[in-house]
Parts: C-alpha cells; structure tokens; sequence
C-alpha cells in the first residue's frame, strides 16, 4: 500500500488531524480562495510546523513517485531487449522499516493499517463522551489497534502523532534498552536485573528506572530510540518515545529535539512499539516475550486497568502507564475471549485519568463491536 499524496489524507495518516477536522477544513476551504494548508492552521487544527513538516513530506512522496513511475516507463519500454531489467517498483516508497519478520514481509507497517469503520467509532465515542474540545485542544491523544490477527491489524487514532510528556510511560523505552544491550551481551539478565526491570515498569519505581536508565546508557538508549531498525523517535512523525532525563532529582542528560520534553511519546509510537512487542521484533522473538511478561500483572490499578476490571472483568492486561500532575498515560496489550488489541492514551488534563478508565471500556467495545457476538459476551460478564 502507497502513502496518499494528497495533503489532507497525509496529515490523517500522520495522526496530525482527524477525517472530521479535514471534513470541517475543506468545508471552509471551498470558495474561500484560501490553501487548504491555511484553513486547517486558522482552524487551529495543527500549527505551522505541522503544516510545513507535512508539506515537505508530500513533496518528497510525489517527486518519488514520479522517479519510480518514470523508471518503470523506461523498464518497460526497453523490455524487449532487456529482459533481465527489473522495473523499479512504486510499493517500495511504503516497505516498513523494521517491520519485516525473520522469514520474510509478514507484518504491515501499522500506519498503513487505518480502519474506517473504527476511525469513525472512535470520533463517535470521543463526541458522545464530550472530548470533542479536548482533541481539538489536543489534550488527549489516542491510538486503538486490533490485533486479534496480527498480520491483518485494523488501527483508529486521534492525534496520533501528537508528542506529550508522559510522565512514567516512557520506561518501555528504557525497557527496549536494556534487552537491546543483553541481547549484544553487554548487559547480563540476572536476577537483580529482571528484578529492577519489573519493578519499574509494573510498580513504576522511579529508583529501579534510574538504576537501569544509567545502565544502558542515555547515548545508547537515544540511538535505539532513533534507529533505523525501530524508529520509534522519527522527526518525520513528530518524534515519539524519548527518554531524556534519568527518573530521579537531576539535570537531562538531552531533551528530545523537537519539542524539549524529558519524557515524552506520541500515541501511534507507543502502539508501534507494542505490536513490534507482540510480533517478535523487538530485539527478538524470546526477548520480545520476555518484556511482555515483564509488562503483565500490573500492581498499580488505575486508569486503563482500574476501567477494565470494573467494567470488563476476566480481561489479561500488559500494560505501562504514568502520571504527573495533569499529565495522564496508559497503554496496553489488552486479552479476552479469543481477541486482542492495543490501546494507547494520553492526556493532559486534571480529569484525565477518569477519561481514560471510561475510554478503555468505549475502546473495548468497538475492537468487540467487529464481532457482533463478542460485544454481546463482553456486556454480560
């Protein structure tokens, strides 16, 4: 699947703006004489650097389309005697990075993987539960991914791309490092270590994060952040999962480039990061399951969990969330009845661990709702 070109379905793509804001944006657009560009900034639906960072990244996907398409003309035209020429193929402007399983392209990469009839039931949800300012504000970011199917996932998100402080969340990354660095042998999984990664990411504990953050090494954890391997830090999506600070008392070691924050992630990062977990690519496939386990039985029973377990019982969470003054995040791989799903979510607002402990329920209702039979299950239980 090909990126779209056009700019409206590249910035939905990118998670900057949702199907209605450019519903609404082009409504203004026509007869007004004005770039669509400049409706959506007026409206206040992203900002100037959102804009121009979308523009620069349509300019780049036509001009290589164009290239390919060209190559492919001149392929074919010289085919008769050249047959062993191959054509450059347009796909490749959309092979994922690091989403290619050990025994071949197995995986989709998760943007390309936009569900319509969830995107709408997600804004549907947002609007029922009066979150519409809030989004337009962009105090609240989400990313929903069913991944009943992992090699068929459907994905819904509302500013996506949008980075936040996250408070404790950002601890997967640091999570990520650690393994990256045993699996390359410079770091052992002892017990102590296991001990420390637990502690940190089902118990939050601020002392074990700084412990294993100052173990892997802040350079190092920025350089798999950033890798073309993960890319899970990706200027060209407004940056994502950054660890810059140890989680204790003291200077950052380097704020993330683009926005300044110590801690911060996009929605659509996290929920790439977890379904690289649930696919076995990240590190690799034993070290992947090894961070999954890590990440069950959550000790803290908040937000996401506090919702499920009320409203859901009998769901198997693997989750990592964060909290700090208005700042409000949780993501998790969610398990019942034969389904699965991603659900991440961040806010910052004082009401925003209530918003999430009800939108997880609203979230599990419609990866169910794809199933008529299930929802019905779910609401009995």
């Amino acid at each position: 699947m090909n990126h779209p070109t056009k700019l409206g379905e590249l910035l939905i793509e990118r998670g900057e703006i949702s199907s209605s804001q450019l519903e609404a944006a082009l409504a203004k657009h026509r007869g007004s004489g004005k770039r669509l560009g400049e409706v959506l900034v007026e409206s206040g639906f992203v900002s100037r650097k959102q804009l121009a960072q979308g523009l620069r990244l349509q300019r780049k996907l036509i001009l290589g389309a164009f290239g390919a398409a060209m190559a492919m003309g001149s392929a074919t035209a010289g085919a008769a005697g050249k047959l062993d020429r191959k054509p450059v193929e347009v796909a490749a402007l959309s092979t994922p990075h690091s989403q290619l399983h050990a025994t071949g392209r197995e995986y989709p990469k998760l943007r390309q993987t936009a569900d319509q009839r969830m995107q709408a039931e997600l804004e549907r949800t947002i609007r029922e539960m009066g979150l519409s300012s809030a989004v337009k504000r962009k105090e609240i970011n989400l990313a929903l991914v069913d991944i009943t199917d992992p090699r068929n996932p459907a994905m819904a998100q509302v500013n996506g791309d949008n980075m936040m402080y996250a408070a404790s969340l950002p601890k997967i990354g640091i999570l990520l490092g650690a393994f990256a660095r045993i699996q390359e042998g410079s770091m052992q999984l002892t017990e102590q270590t296991r001990r420390d990664l637990t502690r940190m990411i089902r118990n939050s504990s601020n002392t074990a994060a700084t412990a294993m953050y100052n173990a892997v090494g802040p350079d190092y954890l920025a350089k798999v952040l950033q890798s073309a391997k993960y890319r899970l830090y990706d200027p060209e999506h407004n940056g994502g999962l950054w660890v810059g600070k140890p989680y204790a008392k003291s200077a950052a070691w380097k704020r993330d480039p683009l926005h300044n924050i110590s801690h911060g992630a996009t929605a659509l990062q996290v929920a790439r990061f977890l379904y690289l977990m649930e696919t076995g690519q990240l590190v690799s496939p034993e070290l992947s399951q090894e961070m999954k386990q890590i990440m069950g039985d959550p000790a803290i029973h908040h937000k996401f969990v506090k919702g499920l377990e009320q409203n859901r019982p009998g769901s198997k969470v693997f989750r990592k969330s964060g909290s700090w003054r208005s700042y409000h995040a949780d993501c998790a791989v969610v398990e019942r009845d034969g389904h699965k799903y991603i659900a991440v979510a961040l806010a910052n607002n004082p009401r925003g661990g209530d918003w999430l402990s009800q939108l997880i329920v609203k979230m599990d209702d419609i990866v169910f709702s794809r199933d008529p039979g299930s929802i019905q299950l779910a609401a009995a239980r």
